[in-house]
Protein backbone atom coordinates (compact mmCIF):
# COMPACT_ATOMS: atom_id res chain seq x y z
CA UNK A 1 0.00 0.00 0.00
CA UNK A 2 2.87 2.50 0.88
CA UNK A 3 4.23 1.53 -2.37
CA UNK A 4 1.07 2.55 -4.05
CA UNK A 5 1.20 5.53 -2.47
CA UNK A 6 4.34 6.54 -3.09
CA UNK A 7 3.67 6.01 -7.16
CA UNK A 8 0.72 8.21 -7.19
CA UNK A 9 2.55 11.22 -5.04
CA UNK A 10 5.61 10.92 -7.65
CA UNK A 11 3.15 10.87 -10.66
CA UNK A 12 1.40 13.79 -9.36
CA UNK A 13 4.47 15.44 -8.62
CA UNK A 14 6.03 14.93 -11.96
CA UNK A 15 2.61 15.34 -13.88
CA UNK A 16 3.61 19.31 -13.72
CA UNK A 17 7.20 19.45 -14.62
CA UNK A 18 5.90 16.70 -17.64
CA UNK A 19 3.60 19.07 -18.79
CA UNK A 20 6.16 22.12 -18.67
CA UNK A 21 8.95 20.78 -19.94
CA UNK A 22 7.12 17.91 -22.77
CA UNK A 23 5.07 20.27 -24.72
CA UNK A 24 6.27 22.58 -27.46
CA UNK A 25 3.02 23.12 -29.28
CA UNK A 26 -0.75 23.61 -29.42
CA UNK A 27 -3.15 21.63 -31.63
CA UNK A 28 -6.71 22.60 -33.23
CA UNK A 29 -8.60 21.17 -35.51
CA UNK A 30 -9.40 22.36 -39.34
CA UNK A 31 -12.94 21.84 -41.02
CA UNK A 32 -13.72 22.43 -44.42
CA UNK A 33 -17.08 24.27 -44.47
CA UNK A 34 -18.42 23.30 -47.12
CA UNK A 35 -17.40 19.86 -49.51
CA UNK A 36 -18.40 22.30 -52.65
CA UNK A 37 -16.29 25.04 -51.15
CA UNK A 38 -13.04 24.82 -50.70
CA UNK A 39 -12.74 27.02 -47.40
CA UNK A 40 -11.10 26.16 -44.19
CA UNK A 41 -12.07 27.24 -40.74
CA UNK A 42 -9.98 26.27 -37.50
CA UNK A 43 -11.93 25.29 -34.19
CA UNK A 44 -11.01 27.00 -31.03
CA UNK A 45 -12.93 26.49 -27.70
CA UNK A 46 -14.52 23.46 -29.12
CA UNK A 47 -17.38 25.30 -31.06
CA UNK A 48 -16.33 28.57 -32.59
CA UNK A 49 -15.45 27.81 -36.44
CA UNK A 50 -13.45 31.28 -37.48
CA UNK A 51 -11.89 31.06 -41.19
CA UNK A 52 -7.95 30.62 -41.49
CA UNK A 53 -6.51 33.76 -43.20
CA UNK A 54 -3.19 34.09 -44.12
CA UNK A 55 -2.77 37.82 -43.99
CA UNK A 56 -5.31 39.71 -41.96
CA UNK A 57 -3.63 41.90 -39.10
CA UNK A 58 -6.23 40.26 -36.59
CA UNK A 59 -8.95 38.04 -35.81
CA UNK A 60 -12.30 38.89 -36.05
CA UNK A 61 -15.50 37.13 -34.65
CA UNK A 62 -19.26 38.06 -33.17
CA UNK A 63 -19.25 39.35 -29.61
CA UNK A 64 -22.00 39.87 -27.27
CA UNK A 65 -22.90 42.95 -25.83
CA UNK A 66 -21.31 42.67 -22.71
CA UNK A 67 -17.52 41.85 -24.53
CA UNK A 68 -14.80 43.97 -23.20
CA UNK A 69 -13.67 47.39 -25.23
CA UNK A 70 -9.39 47.47 -25.27
CA UNK A 71 -8.71 51.03 -24.78
CA UNK A 72 -6.64 53.28 -27.19
CA UNK A 73 -3.81 54.00 -25.36
CA UNK A 74 -2.91 49.63 -24.92
CA UNK A 75 -0.12 48.26 -27.75
CA UNK A 76 -3.03 45.78 -29.09
CA UNK A 77 -4.46 49.59 -30.06
CA UNK A 78 -1.50 50.39 -32.08
CA UNK A 79 -0.87 47.27 -33.59
CA UNK A 80 -4.20 47.11 -34.62
CA UNK A 81 -4.80 50.62 -36.48
CA UNK A 82 -1.06 50.49 -37.64
CA UNK A 83 -2.03 51.97 -41.06
CA UNK A 84 -4.47 54.09 -39.77
CA UNK A 85 -4.99 57.32 -37.92
CA UNK A 86 -4.08 57.67 -34.64
CA UNK A 87 -6.59 56.46 -32.22
CA UNK A 88 -7.91 59.78 -30.24
CA UNK A 89 -7.34 59.39 -26.69
CA UNK A 90 -10.49 61.57 -24.90
CA UNK A 91 -9.86 59.77 -21.84
CA UNK A 92 -8.76 56.15 -20.50
CA UNK A 93 -12.06 54.75 -21.88
CA UNK A 94 -11.98 56.12 -25.16
CA UNK A 95 -12.14 52.26 -26.95
CA UNK A 96 -10.03 51.00 -30.16
CA UNK A 97 -11.73 51.83 -32.75
CA UNK A 98 -11.08 48.86 -35.47
CA UNK A 99 -12.17 47.71 -39.23
CA UNK A 100 -12.28 44.14 -39.66
CA UNK A 101 -12.18 42.95 -43.44
CA UNK A 102 -14.04 39.88 -44.84
CA UNK A 103 -11.84 39.51 -47.73
CA UNK A 104 -14.02 36.54 -49.15
CA UNK A 105 -16.69 38.88 -49.96
CA UNK A 106 -14.87 42.10 -49.85
CA UNK A 107 -16.27 43.37 -47.47
CA UNK A 108 -15.26 45.42 -44.16
CA UNK A 109 -16.74 47.78 -41.22
CA UNK A 110 -16.06 49.54 -38.37
CA UNK A 111 -16.13 48.09 -34.80
CA UNK A 112 -13.95 48.01 -31.52
CA UNK A 113 -10.99 46.06 -30.49
CA UNK A 114 -11.52 43.52 -27.79
CA UNK A 115 -10.46 40.19 -26.15
CA UNK A 116 -12.00 36.68 -24.84
CA UNK A 117 -10.66 33.91 -23.17
CA UNK A 118 -9.59 31.02 -25.33
CA UNK A 119 -9.15 27.13 -24.25
CA UNK A 120 -6.84 25.27 -27.17
CA UNK A 121 -4.83 21.80 -26.42
CA UNK A 122 -1.18 21.14 -26.08
CA UNK A 123 0.13 17.92 -27.95
CA UNK A 124 3.14 16.07 -27.92
CA UNK A 125 2.64 15.61 -31.69
CA UNK A 126 0.67 12.46 -31.18
CA UNK A 127 -2.55 13.34 -29.74
CA UNK A 128 -4.11 16.59 -28.07
CA UNK A 129 -3.63 17.07 -23.83
CA UNK A 130 -4.75 18.94 -21.40
CA UNK A 131 -6.10 22.42 -22.05
CA UNK A 132 -3.96 25.52 -22.76
CA UNK A 133 -5.73 28.72 -21.81
CA UNK A 134 -5.02 32.00 -23.43
CA UNK A 135 -6.43 35.71 -22.92
CA UNK A 136 -6.87 36.47 -27.33
CA UNK A 137 -6.95 40.08 -28.37
CA UNK A 138 -9.17 40.52 -31.68
CA UNK A 139 -12.25 42.28 -32.95
CA UNK A 140 -15.64 42.36 -32.37
CA UNK A 141 -17.66 42.03 -35.69
CA UNK A 142 -20.87 44.38 -36.22
CA UNK A 143 -23.82 42.65 -38.14
CA UNK A 144 -23.14 44.11 -41.44
CA UNK A 145 -19.86 41.89 -41.37
CA UNK A 146 -21.27 38.93 -39.91
CA UNK A 147 -24.12 38.58 -42.77
CA UNK A 148 -21.14 38.04 -45.55
CA UNK A 149 -19.28 35.70 -43.90
CA UNK A 150 -19.11 32.05 -44.78
CA UNK A 151 -21.76 29.75 -43.49
CA UNK A 152 -21.31 27.83 -40.58
CA UNK A 153 -18.02 30.43 -39.76
CA UNK A 154 -18.49 33.26 -37.05
CA UNK A 155 -15.33 35.14 -38.37
CA UNK A 156 -11.86 35.23 -39.45
CA UNK A 157 -8.54 34.01 -37.76
CA UNK A 158 -5.41 35.71 -38.46
CA UNK A 159 -2.85 33.81 -39.63
CA UNK A 160 -0.36 36.06 -40.74
CA UNK A 161 2.68 37.54 -39.57
CA UNK A 162 1.18 39.99 -37.70
CA UNK A 163 1.89 40.65 -33.55
CA UNK A 164 -2.03 40.04 -33.04
CA UNK A 165 -2.26 37.32 -35.24
CA UNK A 166 -3.07 33.77 -33.48
CA UNK A 167 0.39 32.76 -34.37
CA UNK A 168 2.29 35.17 -32.45
CA UNK A 169 -0.36 35.59 -29.85
CA UNK A 170 0.10 31.75 -29.12
CA UNK A 171 3.59 31.85 -28.57
CA UNK A 172 5.82 32.02 -26.11
CA UNK A 173 8.77 30.83 -23.81
CA UNK A 174 7.98 27.40 -24.34
CA UNK A 175 5.52 27.52 -27.51
CA UNK A 176 7.97 28.91 -30.70
CA UNK A 177 6.62 31.52 -33.79
CA UNK A 178 6.17 28.28 -35.92
CA UNK A 179 2.53 27.09 -37.23
CA UNK A 180 1.49 24.52 -39.38
CA UNK A 181 -1.40 23.63 -41.29
CA UNK A 182 -2.36 20.80 -43.05
CA UNK A 183 -6.11 21.91 -44.93
CA UNK A 184 -8.51 18.64 -44.82
CA UNK A 185 -12.15 17.47 -44.70
CA UNK A 186 -11.04 16.95 -40.84
CA UNK A 187 -7.71 18.58 -40.98
CA UNK A 188 -5.36 20.20 -38.70
CA UNK A 189 -3.48 22.79 -37.14
CA UNK A 190 -0.17 22.90 -34.98
CA UNK A 191 1.15 26.11 -33.44
CA UNK A 192 4.85 25.76 -32.48
CA UNK A 193 7.76 23.26 -32.31
CA UNK A 194 7.23 19.45 -33.76
CA UNK A 195 7.79 17.17 -34.39
CA UNK A 196 3.71 15.88 -35.66
CA UNK A 197 2.53 12.68 -36.09
CA UNK A 198 -0.15 11.49 -38.78
CA UNK A 199 -1.45 8.31 -38.71
CA UNK A 200 -2.01 5.01 -40.08
CA UNK A 201 0.27 4.18 -36.55
CA UNK A 202 2.56 4.66 -35.57
CA UNK A 203 2.66 7.73 -37.21
CA UNK A 204 4.90 9.50 -39.55
CA UNK A 205 6.64 12.82 -38.15
CA UNK A 206 5.53 14.36 -41.07
CA UNK A 207 8.49 17.36 -40.41
CA UNK A 208 10.55 14.62 -41.32
CA UNK A 209 9.34 14.63 -44.96
CA UNK A 210 9.30 18.47 -45.79
CA UNK A 211 11.64 20.64 -48.10
CA UNK A 212 12.01 23.86 -47.51
CA UNK A 213 12.11 27.44 -49.14
CA UNK A 214 12.60 30.88 -47.51
CA UNK A 215 9.86 33.00 -47.32
CA UNK A 216 10.51 36.18 -48.67
CA UNK A 217 9.44 40.09 -46.88
CA UNK A 218 6.62 41.47 -49.67
CA UNK A 219 7.74 45.02 -50.79
CA UNK A 220 4.17 46.99 -49.81
CA UNK A 221 4.45 45.58 -46.27
CA UNK A 222 1.84 42.67 -47.03
CA UNK A 223 1.35 40.60 -43.23
CA UNK A 224 0.71 37.58 -46.08
CA UNK A 225 2.91 34.91 -46.93
CA UNK A 226 5.08 34.85 -50.61
CA UNK A 227 7.49 32.28 -52.07
CA UNK A 228 10.33 32.90 -54.36
CA UNK A 229 9.29 31.49 -58.38
CA UNK A 230 11.87 30.11 -61.06
CA UNK A 231 10.13 28.64 -63.49
CA UNK A 232 7.18 26.04 -64.32
CA UNK A 233 7.43 22.61 -65.49
CA UNK A 234 4.43 20.25 -67.07
CA UNK A 235 5.79 16.62 -67.37
CA UNK A 236 9.00 17.29 -66.14
CA UNK A 237 9.08 19.92 -69.21
CA UNK A 238 9.88 23.39 -68.52
CA UNK A 239 7.41 26.13 -70.09
CA UNK A 240 9.88 28.20 -72.24
CA UNK A 241 7.78 31.50 -72.47
CA UNK A 242 7.86 32.04 -68.79
CA UNK A 243 11.48 33.52 -69.17
CA UNK A 244 10.70 36.67 -70.55
CA UNK A 245 8.13 36.80 -67.96
CA UNK A 246 9.77 35.60 -64.42
CA UNK A 247 12.27 38.40 -64.25
CA UNK A 248 8.11 40.73 -63.32
CA UNK A 249 7.12 37.37 -61.55
CA UNK A 250 9.08 36.20 -58.46
CA UNK A 251 7.11 36.33 -55.82
CA UNK A 252 4.14 33.25 -55.18
CA UNK A 253 1.72 34.17 -52.75
CA UNK A 254 0.05 32.16 -50.52
CA UNK A 255 -3.86 32.10 -49.35
CA UNK A 256 -6.37 30.38 -47.72
CA UNK A 257 -9.47 33.08 -49.25
CA UNK A 258 -8.85 32.00 -52.66
CA UNK A 259 -10.46 28.71 -53.82
CA UNK A 260 -7.86 27.47 -56.87
CA UNK A 261 -4.91 28.83 -57.84
CA UNK A 262 -5.00 32.05 -59.77
CA UNK A 263 -2.41 33.26 -62.92
CA UNK A 264 -2.19 36.80 -64.03
CA UNK A 265 -3.31 36.23 -68.02
CA UNK A 266 -0.33 35.82 -69.86
CA UNK A 267 0.72 32.99 -67.15
CA UNK A 268 -2.02 31.46 -67.40
CA UNK A 269 -2.29 30.60 -71.27
CA UNK A 270 0.95 29.69 -70.86
CA UNK A 271 -0.07 26.87 -68.33
CA UNK A 272 -2.68 25.80 -70.38
CA UNK A 273 -0.78 25.93 -73.60
CA UNK A 274 1.46 23.20 -72.25
CA UNK A 275 -0.49 21.13 -70.07
CA UNK A 276 -3.47 20.91 -73.27
CA UNK A 277 -0.07 19.60 -75.35
CA UNK A 278 1.05 17.56 -72.73
CA UNK A 279 -2.73 15.72 -72.23
CA UNK A 280 -3.13 15.95 -76.39
CA UNK A 281 -4.06 12.31 -76.03
CA UNK A 282 -7.27 12.67 -73.49
CA UNK A 283 -10.67 13.65 -75.07
CA UNK A 284 -12.28 17.21 -73.93
CA UNK A 285 -15.28 18.28 -72.53
CA UNK A 286 -16.90 21.75 -72.48
CA UNK A 287 -15.20 24.21 -70.34
CA UNK A 288 -16.88 24.77 -67.11
CA UNK A 289 -16.30 28.38 -65.72
CA UNK A 290 -14.11 29.62 -64.11
CA UNK A 291 -11.47 26.79 -65.79
CA UNK A 292 -10.12 27.02 -69.08
CA UNK A 293 -9.73 23.28 -70.16
CA UNK A 294 -11.77 20.02 -69.12
CA UNK A 295 -10.99 16.70 -70.14
CA UNK A 296 -13.42 13.33 -70.15
CA UNK A 297 -11.63 11.42 -67.75
CA UNK A 298 -13.97 8.35 -67.80
CA UNK A 299 -11.40 6.19 -68.59
CA UNK A 300 -8.52 7.16 -66.87
CA UNK A 301 -8.53 5.32 -63.68
CA UNK A 302 -6.62 6.68 -60.70
CA UNK A 303 -3.54 6.58 -59.32
CA UNK A 304 -2.53 6.76 -55.34
CA UNK A 305 -1.75 10.69 -56.42
CA UNK A 306 -5.04 11.39 -58.05
CA UNK A 307 -5.88 11.36 -61.74
CA UNK A 308 -3.25 9.90 -64.46
CA UNK A 309 -1.82 13.33 -65.40
CA UNK A 310 1.02 15.41 -66.14
CA UNK A 311 2.25 16.64 -62.97
CA UNK A 312 3.01 20.82 -62.13
CA UNK A 313 5.96 21.82 -60.58
CA UNK A 314 6.42 24.89 -59.30
CA UNK A 315 10.36 25.69 -59.48
CA UNK A 316 11.29 27.62 -56.62
CA UNK A 317 14.46 30.14 -55.92
CA UNK A 318 15.63 27.85 -53.59
CA UNK A 319 14.54 24.40 -51.92
CA UNK A 320 13.57 22.46 -55.39
CA UNK A 321 10.47 21.78 -56.59
CA UNK A 322 6.61 22.34 -55.19
CA UNK A 323 5.00 19.15 -57.23
CA UNK A 324 1.43 19.27 -57.94
CA UNK A 325 -0.25 15.77 -58.81
CA UNK A 326 -3.43 14.98 -60.27
CA UNK A 327 -5.69 14.87 -56.55
CA UNK A 328 -4.51 19.20 -56.48
CA UNK A 329 -4.50 19.83 -60.19
CA UNK A 330 -7.87 18.33 -61.42
CA UNK A 331 -11.40 19.17 -59.90
CA UNK A 332 -14.19 16.82 -60.68
CA UNK A 333 -16.75 18.76 -62.41
CA UNK A 334 -19.52 15.84 -63.57
CA UNK A 335 -19.42 11.98 -63.44
CA UNK A 336 -16.78 11.91 -66.06
CA UNK A 337 -15.13 14.96 -66.24
CA UNK A 338 -12.17 16.93 -64.49
CA UNK A 339 -10.94 20.19 -65.55
CA UNK A 340 -7.64 21.68 -64.70
CA UNK A 341 -8.34 23.62 -61.41
CA UNK A 342 -6.50 27.05 -62.49
CA UNK A 343 -7.97 30.17 -62.66
CA UNK A 344 -7.56 33.14 -65.28
CA UNK A 345 -6.65 36.39 -62.55
CA UNK A 346 -6.71 38.67 -65.49
CA UNK A 347 -3.78 40.53 -67.30
CA UNK A 348 -3.63 43.15 -64.46
CA UNK A 349 -3.53 40.47 -61.28
CA UNK A 350 -2.16 41.99 -58.60
CA UNK A 351 -0.32 39.20 -57.82
CA UNK A 352 0.86 36.88 -60.79
CA UNK A 353 0.63 33.43 -59.23
CA UNK A 354 -1.97 33.16 -55.90
CA UNK A 355 -1.76 29.27 -54.78
CA UNK A 356 -5.03 28.66 -53.30
CA UNK A 357 -6.72 25.99 -51.16
CA UNK A 358 -7.11 23.67 -53.21
CA UNK A 359 -3.86 22.80 -54.18
CA UNK A 360 -2.80 23.21 -50.61
CA UNK A 361 -5.09 20.41 -49.77
CA UNK A 362 -3.33 17.55 -47.97
CA UNK A 363 -0.30 18.90 -48.13
CA UNK A 364 1.28 19.82 -45.05
CA UNK A 365 2.76 23.19 -44.49
CA UNK A 366 4.97 24.58 -41.87
CA UNK A 367 5.80 28.22 -41.18
CA UNK A 368 8.73 28.97 -39.20
CA UNK A 369 8.33 32.79 -37.95
CA UNK A 370 12.01 32.35 -36.40
CA UNK A 371 13.72 31.34 -39.36
CA UNK A 372 11.42 32.65 -41.78
CA UNK A 373 10.61 29.95 -43.54
CA UNK A 374 8.00 27.56 -45.16
CA UNK A 375 8.46 23.89 -44.97
CA UNK A 376 6.10 22.26 -47.68
CA UNK A 377 5.38 18.51 -47.90
CA UNK A 378 3.73 18.34 -51.92
CA UNK A 379 1.14 15.70 -51.89
CA UNK A 380 0.84 13.64 -48.62
CA UNK A 381 -0.89 10.74 -50.25
CA UNK A 382 2.33 10.04 -51.75
CA UNK A 383 3.33 9.27 -48.38
CA UNK A 384 0.55 7.22 -47.86
CA UNK A 385 -1.37 9.44 -45.28
CA UNK A 386 -3.79 12.69 -45.34
CA UNK A 387 -4.58 15.74 -43.49
CA UNK A 388 -7.49 13.97 -42.06
CA UNK A 389 -5.11 11.84 -40.18
CA UNK A 390 -4.06 13.40 -36.86
CA UNK A 391 -5.63 11.48 -33.60
CA UNK A 392 -7.75 13.98 -31.66
CA UNK A 393 -8.72 11.23 -29.14
CA UNK A 394 -7.57 13.02 -25.90
CA UNK A 395 -4.40 11.85 -24.29
CA UNK A 396 -5.43 12.70 -20.67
Amino acid sequence: MAQILFLVTLFVTLAPIYEAKSFKALVAPIRQLNPSTFVYTITLNQKEKLVIDLESPYSWHHCSKSSPHVSCNVKQCYIARKNQPPCLLQSPKTSCITSPSNLISNSSASSYLSYTNVSIAYTDGHVPFAKANYKLFLSCAPKSLLNSRPIGSSGFASFSSSSLSLVKQFSNSKVPKKFAMCLGEQGVAFFGEGPFYLLPPPGRDITRLLSSTPLITHPSDSLGYYIGLKGISINGEAIKSLRSMLPFVKLVKLSTITPYTTLRSDLYRAVIRQFSKATRGIPRVPNVAPFGLCLNTSNLGSTRVGLPVPQIDLQLIEGGNWTIFGANSMLQVSNDAHCLAFVNGGKRAEQAVVIGTYQMQHNFLLFDLVRFELGFSSLLFFFQTTCNNFNFTSGV
